[in-house]
């Protein structure tokens, strides 16, 4: 590089640097935004919101391509293929001539335009995000490389091999976690042999071979399950362009790859897993919530007042500040397209762990017993409503709010009406909707700690 090319580079990345700082409060939205949609040529869906508070495009191409995707023994597949995406990409013909581009070159570029590149893998989908000053130079050098990455990544064996030791590294560092074997095995006893409970093994990662990767991105890496989310300086013109840009190598395969199994919802066990930690790491939870479901609403408006509310929520209250057996408890509802967990979760020390979960239990039980008093819901209605403005403040909140509305096929108003389905949930709405998804005999506890269940004062194994 340079020392011209050098100038322009370094300020262009202080411009943008300054921006990306700037952005988190200069764009204070406090209507919900106007979300528009459309399909590309090649029949990949678009969602666009509209802003121009800050010269940047906040953008995100998903792919049906999370790790539910994953076979078991092959788990850690969708996140490796996704790693892969911008290490390398490979020369074309047809219909486009482009050179092949090495994980150097493609940060570079990256790094000239001043844009930010990310990789996201969760259980439904995987794909990426890239947030690029709006200028049309700036911005259409970094969409070219981000599109070409998406549909022609090379896959070099070399740099395979050195992600595979890094993640492999990476689960072996978790697995000395008692936090992260919590999470492991609660998903795994959750899901069982639903591909939602898979984990991925320093065997399983070890195994992937660079056709493992390549059948996968074929499969999934395509324009049938392809959604398109642009947030931020641009008018639907350019919009259009972009997503163009961004969906026009995308291969059409005529068909969707078939839904995941069902999930099944068994009873509900405990279990103790060993650990030397200090403390009792306590998960407690159930499969309970599908995207879209019409019980979504009473089910967040309830979880305010049982867990996530902070200090006013019901556990905190009855866990830490009558007791003070944790620090901090919590609970939430993790949606997907199957249904996702409902988790209840805190930290305790290891003497404590028998009346930290008799009391959760107790909690929950009075909870799915008598629901909410109409003071809290109430009071969490207007914690809510006046906190919605903060879940779109900022273009980096609304394209995921807009991404999520575009993946899981929600509707366009869906931000619009959102203060209006909290405000018209009442008690028995939440109460009905916590005994159809959380029911007690289905939901698991796992327990990682220096404690075994003879040393559970007041419960048994179940």
């Amino acid at each position: 590089m340079t020392g011209i090319d050098m100038r322009r580079f370094s300020s262009r990345w202080l411009f943008s640097a300054g921006v990306f700082a700037f952005l988190g409060s200069a764009l204070s939205v406090y209507a919900a935004p106007t979300l528009t949609s459309w399909t590309t040529q090649n029949g990949v869906r678009v969602y666009f919101v509209e802003s121009h508070a800050v010269p940047l495009i906040n953008l995100q191409v998903a792919f049906d391509a999370g790790s539910g995707r994953d076979p078991k023994e092959k788990a850690g597949l969708s996140i490796m293929t996704n790693r892969l995406l911008a290490r390398g990409i490979r020369a074309t013909t047809h219909p486009l001539r482009e050179p092949a581009l090495s994980e150097s070159q493609i940060s570079d570029g990256l790094a000239r335009t001043g844009a930010v590149r990310s990789d996201t893998v969760g259980k439904d989908r995987a794909g990426v995000s890239l947030l690029t000053l709006s200028s049309l130079d700036e911005a259409n050098r970094a969409v070219e490389l981000v599109a070409r990455s998406l549909a022609h990544p090379s896959f070099p064996a070399d740099l395979l091999a050195r992600e595979k030791k890094r993640v492999i590294a990476g689960i072996r560092e978790s697995l000395t976690q008692p936090d992260s074997i919590a999470h492991r095995e609660f998903s795994a006893e959750l899901y069982g042999a639903h591909p939602y409970g898979y984990r991925e093994t320093p065997e399983t990662v070890a195994s992937l071979t660079r056709e493992d990767l390549r059948s996968f991105h074929r499969a999934f890496y395509v324009a049938d399950t392809a959604v398109i989310t642009i947030v931020g300086d641009a008018d639907r013109q350019r919009a259009e362009v972009i997503a163009e840009m961004l969906s026009v190598r995308l291969p059409v395969l005529g068909r969707k790859p078939p839904p995941l199994s069902a999930v099944e919802i068994r009873e509900g066990q405990t279990r103790f897993i060993l650990h030397s930690s200090a403390q009792s790491h306590i998960l407690v939870g159930v499969p309970a919530l599908s995207r879209g479901d019409p019980d979504f609403f009473p089910l967040i408006v309830g979880n305010y007042i049982l867990g996530e509310g902070g200090f006013v929520s019901r556990l905190m209250r009855e866990v830490r500040e009558k007791r003070g057996l944790a620090y901090h408890v919590f609970s939430r509802f993790e949606p997907l397209r199957q249904e996702g967990p409902f988790l209840l979760g805190l930290q305790t020390q290891k003497e404590q762990t028998g009346e930290a979960l008799r009391v959760v239990r107790d909690v929950l039980a009075e909870w799915m017993r008598d629901g909410p008093t109409e003071e809290e819901l109430s009071a969490a209605k207007d914690n809510l409503i006046k906190g919605f403005p903060l879940r779109i403040d900022n273009t980096r909140k609304i394209l995921a709010q807009a991404s999520l509305i575009g993946y899981y096929g929600l509707p366009l108003d869906y931000l619009n009406t959102w203060t209006d389905r909290v405000r018209a949930v009442t008690t028995a709405d939440i109460r009905a909707a916590f005994l159809r998804h959380t029911p007690l005999d289905k939901l698991s506890t796992i327990v990682v700690g220096d404690v075994l269940p003879e040393k559970e004062p007041g419960s048994g194994k179940r």
